[in-house]
């Protein structure tokens, strides 16, 4: 059974640490430098590679065109519940949305 610190003994003196020896905990030591031996073959392919999915043509990249409902089916948009923008198609449901807002 301990009574007080584990670092110190009963008389006050502090106990020395106990080194592990051993293979597994020596000093971590670098590999010595080897030079590197170049490769074989070119660091960069050829300037003419040809890949099928993207074609070497110079194309249009301008932006396209905003995109603008220009139909007849919705009638207009209607708040159901604090930003709850809900698209009207008739009027039948103008009155519904009218009805829950105020039920």
């Amino acid at each position: 059974m301990i009574h007080g610190s584990m670092t110190h003994d009963f008389t006050g003196r502090k106990i020395k640490k106990k080194v592990v020896h051993g293979d597994r905990f020596k000093k971590y030591q670098k590999p010595s430098f080897a030079e590197k031996v170049p490769d074989a073959g070119p660091y960069r392919r050829d300037a003419d590679v040809h890949y099928a999915s993207a074609p070497m043509t110079s194309g249009n990249t301008a932006a396209p065109d905003a995109k603008k409902y220009t139909g007849t089916l919705v009638k207009g948009i209607s708040v159901l519940h604090k930003s709850n923008a809900v698209p009207v198609i008739n009027q039948q449901e103008m009155i519904d949305i009218a009805n829950m807002r105020r039920n």
